[in-house]
């Protein structure tokens, strides 16, 4: 694939919209274990620091975060902060529709979802052991179903950055599904830490150009 010439990209100023993590990725370093009260008093703290998205978890991992999500909106104001529930794309050769972590997302009762999937080839056919052309019909096919209850959807696309090094086309190919179908934000994650910052700026201005008219 030609990507474009991307010269003198970011020249347009852009808003920074933070999205926080604390309450899934964070809660999952040893030593720390949330209560449910917990939670919910983290995430005022955070709307109290102007945070624009809070991820509050996944609704269908444990019991605990099922009964956050339940708890959300009589127990938890938020002033500025947008709460959002966090889950995966359908799995290989599944249905969107049947999917239950899909399910589970419109049932978290949030106006903004977040969902993570694969962008990586290798990826793809070695952890998920699937084809690349069902790896990009997940992605499409779960935003399609999360937009079509209404909802904000934002994609992570995992492993992003590996992915793009070994295999642009493909990684560009999974984004574009998720883009097409109604994504409302495409999040590239350096999922292993192992991108340097000069390799970031590159990959990011390419994507951002690539996807100047979407």
């Amino acid at each position: 694939m030609d990507l474009p010439n991307v010269g003198g990209a970011a020249e347009a100023v852009r808003s920074v919209e933070i999205f926080d993590t604390t309450l899934r990725d964070g809660a999952q370093f040893e030593g720390i274990s949330l209560s449910v009260d917990d939670k919910l008093r983290v995430a005022e703290q955070l709307d109290r620091l102007g945070v624009h998205w809070i991820e509050g978890g996944y609704p269908l991992s444990n019991p605990k975060d099922e009964e956050f999500f339940r708890r959300a909106p009589k127990d938890l104001k938020l002033g500025t902060s947008t709460l959002v529930a966090f889950g995966s794309t359908r799995k290989p050769l599944g249905r969107s529709d049947e999917d239950p972590t899909l399910r589970a997302l419109i049932e978290a009762g949030t106006s903004t979802v977040c969902i993570v999937g694969k962008s990586s080839a290798f990826h793809v056919t070695e952890a998920l052991g699937t084809t690349l052309e069902e790896g990009v019909a997940m992605a499409g096919e779960s935003v399609a179903f999360l937009k079509a209850a209404g909802l904000r959807v934002f994609f992570d696309a995992e492993h992003f950055f590996d992915g793009y090094k070994a295999n642009p086309e493909f990684t560009l190919r999974v984004l574009e599904a998720a883009a097409t179908n109604g994504a409302d934000c495409l999040v590239l994650c350096d999922t292993n830490g192992g991108s340097l910052p000069h390799e970031v700026q590159r990959i990011v201005t390419e994507v951002a150009s690539y996807f100047e008219d979407i």
